[in-house]
Order: C-alpha cells, then sequence, then structure tokens
C-alpha cells in the first residue's frame, strides 16, 4: 500500500537566546493511504510541530518529509492542497455563520460547487444551525465545523490536532462516527492527534506514539489490543504437548505459544484454578501459571515514561 505521508529522520530545534530545545528528534514514519492513524503522546511531547511540518507551517532542522512520494519543497507545496489541516484550534470567524464560514473556505480553496457546502452542512450535523453564529456554537459544534471546513475541498489525507480535546463523551463519539465514515466510505486517510491513548483507540487502526520528541513505537489497532489485553501465562515441561491438549480436550481457541516455551491464553481467565487442575490432571507438570496483562492506559504511561499516581 502506498504511503501519502512519509518522515525520515525529521527534527526540529527551536532556538532562542538562552538555549536550543530539541521539540523533534529523528522521526520516522509513515502514513499509508486509506487508513487512521492516531498520533499519541503527552502534551508537549511535539505532535502540533510534527503536523506543522506536514504542513509547511515550519521547517525541519534535518530529516526529510515526503508527500505522496514527492519531495523537496517546490514539490511539496504542489501536492499539499491534496491535504486539508486543522492544527490546535479551528479557525473560525465567530460573526459568521456555519454556511458563511464554509463560503469563506469555498472561496479561498478555489471549490467551485455551491451545493457542497450543503453537503458538508448534513455531514456534520450543522445543517439546522441556520442563522446562528459561530460564536455561540458549543465546543463541539465549533469541532465539527472545523472539520468540515477541511473536508470542503474534497481532500485525500486529513490532518487534525487533537479534534476531540475537550469534548463530551456524545461529542467525541460524534466525531468518531463522521471520521470512521471518510475513511470506510470515502477512502480517506487521517492523521489525528492526542494526549490520551483511550480517546482513540476506537477510532484509529494504527498508532504511533511519541514522547519528549521521540518516536517511540508505531503498531497496528491489533498489536496494541495483543499488547494490552489481560492473559494466563502458562509454562510447562512439555509447551507443544500442552497446547495440542488446550486446543482439543479443553476446547480453547484463542491462545498462542512464545518462543516456544510459553502460552498465553486469552480464555478460561476467570478459572485459573479450573485450568490448573486440568493441565496437572492430564499429567503435565506446571512451571509457571499467572495473570499478566497491562489495561490501555497503563501500557500507554508505560510507554511514555509516566505511571499513574496513587
Amino acid at each position: 500500500m502506498a504511503s501519502v505521508i512519509s518522515l525520515e529522520n525529521v527534527t526540529k530545534i527551536y532556538k532562542s537566546r538562552k538555549k536550543a530545545s530539541t521539540v523533534v528528534d529523528k522521526v520516522s514514519f509513515d502514513i499509508e493511504e486509506g487508513r487512521i492513524y492516531g498520533l499519541i503522546g503527552p502534551n508537549g511531547a511535539g505532535k502540533t510541530t510534527i503536523m506543522k511540518m506536514i504542513g509547511g507551517l515550519a521547517m525541519p532542522d534535518s530529516g526529510e518529509i515526503s508527500l505522496f512520494e514527492k519531495k523537496g519543497e517546490k514539490e511539496l507545496d504542489s501536492v499539499r492542497d491534496r491535504i486539508s489541516f486543522m492544527i490546535e484550534t479551528p479557525i473560525i470567524e465567530g460573526g459568521m455563520t456555519a454556511r458563511q464560514n464554509l463560503e469563506f473556505i469555498r472561496y479561498i480553496r478555489g471549490v467551485a460547487s455551491k451545493e457542497r457546502i450543503d453537503e458538508i452542512l448534513e455531514f456534520v450535523g450543522l445543517a439546522d444551525t441556520k442563522d446562528k453564529l459561530a460564536k455561540r456554537f458549543s465546543l463541539g459544534m465549533k469541532q465539527r465545523l472545523g472539520i468540515g471546513m477541511a473536508l470542503l475541498p474534497n481532500p485525500d489525507v486529513l490532518v487534525l490536532d487533537e479534534p476531540v480535546n475537550g469534548l463530551d463523551p456524545e461529542g467525541i463519539a460524534y466525531v468518531r462516527h463522521i471520521l470512521k465514515k471518510l475513511c470506510i466510505e470515502d477512502k480517506k486517510t487521517i492523521l489525528i492527534s492526542s494526549h490520551l491513548l483511550s480517546e482513540l483507540y476506537e477510532l484509529c487502526t494504527d498508532f504511533i506514539i511519541i514522547n519528549k520528541g521521540e518516536l517511540v513505537e508505531k503498531l497496528s489497532k491489533e498489536e496494541l489490543k495483543e499488547h494490552a489485553r489481560s492473559y494466563i501465562s502458562l509454562k510447562t515441561d512439555k509447551i507443544s504437548e500442552t497446547a495440542a491438549y488446550i486446543e482439543k480436550r479443553l476446547n480453547i481457541k484463542d491462545f498462542k505459544v512464545r518462543a516456544k516455551d510459553e502460552i498465553r491464553l486469552y480464555e478460561g481467565i476467570d478459572d485459573i484454578v479450573k485450568l490448573s487442575k486440568s493441565i496437572t490432571d492430564a499429567g503435565f507438570i506446571i512451571t509457571r501459571l499467572c495473570e499478566e496483562g497491562e489495561s490501555l492506559e497503563e501500557y500507554y504511561l508505560k510507554k511514555t515514561g509516566n505511571r499513574v499516581e496513587d
């Protein structure tokens, strides 16, 4: 699958009179088309700076950014109109209605079809706002209008900086619904940032975790689910035979043999005593049997070098 955004050893340093601060340090990752990527990290991790560099609002001090396999500033500028950005907060004119804000974006982005505005208002759930000024919108309505403004020119890629920040659960669910629909039905590629992994877990297909300007980990949702999942860690004197027994006799299908010396069982966690007795009665010697795994939050905090306070 083709990469629509690629960063290779990208570094950004902000300099002041007193010191130089490296906010992005040799970060490399690829964004493939038709997927939703969550750029996850604590506040100040470098997420917004990465998005600004992709958008040409900041220049990397070293490394290379590619967009649609184009490199160099002239070529990057020629394809950036295929990407829409909502960085930090939506740029909304409070003294105008949702329609007027979209009309302004239509003018500056060169969108020919006026009917597109009606489509966008309906899609983001703002069709009934009519003459209501944007300054009287709730935070959720402003975020939805910002997404609508980004969608107006029908981009191939959306880059959204913390669009669910501060929203209530209902607002988060609505934005999640919009973005999922764009990816599944319209084949849009989306890069969305947040400082909370749990907010994006139900939305994203892939995750890029950064901390203190450095790439910590890039993984798919399936891989994340594997890491942040409770399981029983089992070791016996005959691991292959034990695995066969578990599958055929105990009818447990959801397990994995890891490194040929450990079985991880994702079923039967609630009755570890019964499991232990069955394996022992079958003649296997158990050398390890315990429940392990981390919650989503624990995994994220461990990866970013933080911990949950008592």
